[in-house]
């Protein structure tokens, strides 16, 4: 075999190539569908599914966005919840000497 691709131009070769990576692909998902398989068969024993050990697919973490505390006097479409970082108007209103307590809602 060595012999026969030493003799290969460069288009046959990157061909050569291609046909090993699918054919190791192939394998690969051959592999995995045998393992899972045996994972499932040995689960199955037990008395379980593989999703009820693993716990299935993770639900999406949902954060809830926190209550408005804070409106700016000048546009009260503009809120802030009194957690992170503080938005433009509410550092200006401080560095003008307003009181926090003064944008409350």
């Amino acid at each position: 075999m060595a012999s026969s691709i030493e003799t290969m131009n460069l288009e046959e070769l990157q061909a050569y190539q291609k046909e090993v990576e699918a054919a190791i692909k192939g394998y690969e998902k051959k592999r995995r569908a045998e393992a899972l398989a045996a994972v499932r068969e040995a689960a199955k024993q037990y008395g379980y599914s593989v999703e009820e050990l693993i716990g299935g697919k993770p639900a999406a973490k949902t954060t809830a966005k926190g209550v408005a505390k804070y409106a700016n006097p000048a546009d009260p479409t503009q809120t802030w919840t009194g957690r992170g970082r503080q938005p433009t108007w509410v550092k200006d209103a401080l560095a003008a000497g307003k009181p926090l307590s003064s944008m409350a809602i």
